[in-house]
């Protein structure tokens, strides 16, 4: 596994891991911000032929 791709899958995680934090605090705006930036991350993912796994890294 390359740099890139070992850095982005534990982006991925951490971006989990944040907005799983954002919910359980009820902090919706956070919870948005994580959900949007774990969106992006995926999709940059998926565009570099990354496989994320459907229920987490």
């Amino acid at each position: 596994m390359d740099a890139f791709t070992a850095g982005l899958l534990q982006r991925i995680r951490t971006t989990e891991t944040d907005l799983t934090r954002a919910r359980e605090e009820g902090d919706d705006f956070l919870a948005d911000v994580e959900q949007e930036e774990l969106e992006d991350l995926r999709r940059l993912a998926a565009e570099h032929g990354v496989e994320v796994g459907a229920a987490g890294v």
